[in-house]
C-alpha cells in the first residue's frame, strides 16, 4: 500500500528544531548512522540525537575534520567513507558488520549541490553517484546490520522539482547542467526511500525521504555569493532570507521521521516540516509539498533496478 501524501498533523512545524522533535524521546542504547554528520544539518542531526542518547556513527570522507568539528560531542565516533567510491562504501560497510553491531537509524544526509561537472567512479555524475548511489550501496551493504524496525531516513530536496530520473541520461553525457543533476539526484533520493519500504516491510525496516527546507549552509559552498542574492536566498545585509531555516530547524525533519511513532504506519512518506508533505499544487520550491515524479512505485522500482545494476548491491 502506498502511503498518501496527506498531512497527520504531528503538532510540529517549520519553526520547530530537531531538540523540540527529540523531547521526552529517550534513545539510550539506540545506535544511528548519520552520513554528512560533521557539517550544516548533519552536524545539528548528529548532535541532537546524541543529545537523545543514541550512539552516533559519522562516516566523512575527511575524518579528521570530521573529528574536529564533533570535538565534545558524547557518544560518536568517525569511520572513514567516500560515497563516490564504491571500493570505500564496501570498506566501510564490511567495518561495520564485522564488529556485530546492529542500527536503529540511518539518515543519508550526505550530498553535493550544484558543483561543476565531475566525473567519480567509472564515470558517474557526481550528484547521481554520491547523493545517491553511494548511499543505495551503503544501506544494501549494511542491511545485515539493519535492526528490525529499523528506520532509514534519505535527505531529499525540494530541488526534485526540476527534474525527474533522466532515464536515458542519467548521467549527463551530454548537455551537463549543475541544477538539473541536483534536482535528479534529489527526486532520486525520495524514490529510493519509497522503495526502500516497499521491499524492507516484511522486516519492520521503514524508510522515508525528507525535505528539510531552505537553509544555508556549506552545501552551497559551489554557488556563486552573488548568484545568492540574485536568487534572494539573502537579504541586501546578507541575511537568509524569510522562510528560510536555521540549521537547527533544518535537521528536525530528518530527527522526525527517524523517531516519530507517528509515522509507524505511513512508510515511504516524503515529509516536511516535521510532517508528511502535501502534494505540491504550485512550482514555488520554498512552499514545498512534493511532485509525482517523487512518489512513482513503478519509477521507484526502475531506479532500484538501474542501481542496483551500477552498483553491483541489491541485498533487500
Amino acid at each position: 500500500m502506498i502511503t498518501k501524501q496527506r498531512k497527520l498533523p504531528s503538532g510540529f512545524g517549520a519553526h520547530s528544531t530537531a531538540d523540540d522533535v527529540l523531547a521526552g524521546v529517550d534513545l539510550t542504547g539506540a545506535t544511528a548512522l548519520v552520513t554528512g554528520g560533521y557539517s550544516g544539518l548533519g552536524l545539528e542531526t548528529t548532535r541532537a540525537l546524541a543529545r537523545a542518547g543514541a550512539r552516533v556513527i559519522v562516516p566523512a570522507r575527511r575524518p579528521d575534520i570530521a573529528g574536529e568539528a564533533l570535538r565534545g560531542t558524547p557518544g560518536v565516533e568517525v569511520g572513514a567513507l567516500d560515497l563516490g567510491d564504491l571500493e570505500s562504501v564496501r570498506a566501510f560497510s564490511d567495518r561495520f558488520l564485522d564488529t556485530g553491531r546492529t542500527l536503529d537509524i540511518v539518515i543519508n544526509g550526505a550530498g553535493v549541490m550544484a558543483c561543476p561537472e565531475t566525473r567519480v567512479g567509472p564515470g558517474w555524475e557526481a550528484h547521481f553517484a554520491i547523493n545517491h548511489l553511494g548511499h543505495f550501496a551503503l544501506v544494501g551493504r549494511l542491511r545485515p546490520a539493519l535492526a528490525p524496525g529499523a528506520r532509514v531516513v534519505a535527505v531529499a530536496s525540494s530541488g526534485h522539482f526540476l527534474s525527474d530520473i533522466r532515464w536515458q541520461d542519467p548521467h549527463f553525457r551530454t548537455g551537463y547542467d549543475r541544477w538539473l543533476a541536483y534536482a535528479q539526484s534529489k527526486t532520486a533520493n525520495a524514490l529510493f526511500a519509497l522503495h526502500l519500504d516497499r521491499l524492507g516491510a516484511d522486516t519492520g525496516v521503514r524508510a522515508y525521504a525528507v525535505h528539510p527546507g531552505s537553509i544555508l549552509t556549506p552545501l552551497q559552498r559551489h554557488i556563486p555569493r552573488e548568484e545568492w542574492y540574485a536568487r534572494g536566498w539573502v537579504t541586501p545585509d546578507g541575511e537568509p532570507a524569510d522562510g528560510f531555516k536555521t540549521p537547527r530547524q533544518g535537521a528536525a525533519t530528518a530527527v522526525w521521521a527517524a523517531t516519530s511513532p507517528l509515522l509507524d504506519a505511513h512508510g515511504g512518506a516524503y515529509c516536511q516540516d516535521c510532517d508528511i508533505a502535501e502534494a505540491a499544487t504550485t512550482d514555488d520550491m520554498l512552499l514545498g509539498g512534493v511532485k509525482p515524479w517523487a512518489t512513482d512505485p513503478h519509477a521507484a522500482s526502475r531506479l532500484w533496478d538501474l542501481s542496483s545494476e551500477l552498483t553491483g548491491v541489491n541485498a533487500f
